[in-house]
């Protein structure tokens, strides 16, 4: 009967050792993974290669820690902290681009998974870079740089905003390889790195 009630008084004294880990405000699941022609790389360490922070090799190398999608591959991803509106990015998609290497995405979000909204990607606009696209900025933040990922004046990557869909907040984010050739082996499109829930002081 002591050591039950001593049990007891531990379960309800708040033990740091008994307390629910706190989550992190990157990619937290895969839903699915459907591979374009190309894909290839990466696969064999899924889902945890697209999980956690960003690995960013800065704007003259690509980092190798992604999957790539292959031409018009597509994952689905769920997010381990709330994605809610605010003012400014709420998102920030992390690919492996460098000075000269461009591999452009489309990102959309979904509050159930089923209904998407897709941010708007002008994948024939090569010369401004492929406006409104995910893959078009080298990433800074790395683990140990202490460059903080959910910064997106520091971090790098591509920010986007719910906003800009007419939402308030999401649950799911999907990327689809733009198509922009050459997207076949050996480059496979879209190289998904990370993604980030943009932070704040609310987070």
């Amino acid at each position: 009967m002591i050591v039950l009630l001593l049990a007891l008084l531990a379960a309800c004294s708040g033990d740091p050792d008994d307390t629910a880990p706190v989550a992190d405000p990157f990619a937290a699941s895969m839903v699915s993974f459907t591979p374009g022609e190309g894909a290839g790389y990466g696969a064999d360490v899924l889902p945890d290669v697209v999980l956690g922070t960003p690995v960013g090799a800065g704007d003259r190398a690509g980092s190798t820690d992604v999957v790539s999608l292959g031409c018009d591959g597509e994952i689905v991803l769920t997010l381990g902290v709330p994605l809610v509106d605010r003012d400014g990015p709420d998102l920030l998609v992390f690919e492996n681009p460098f000075v000269g290497w461009t591999e452009p995405g489309v990102v959309a979000a979904s509050a159930d998974g089923t209904t998407w909204q897709e941010w708007a990607c002008d994948a024939e606009d090569s010369e401004s870079g492929y406006p409104g696209c995910a893959g078009t900025h080298p990433v800074w933040s790395a683990p140990g740089n202490g460059v903080d990922p959910t910064d997106p004046s520091t971090a790098g990557g591509d920010p986007f905003d719910l906003a800009d869909l007419g939402l308030t907040e999401a649950a799911y984010v999907r990327i689809t390889d733009a198509g922009v050739s050459p997207c076949a082996a050996p480059t496979g499109g879209f190289d998904l790195d990370a993604l980030a829930v943009v932070g704040d002081e609310d987070r």
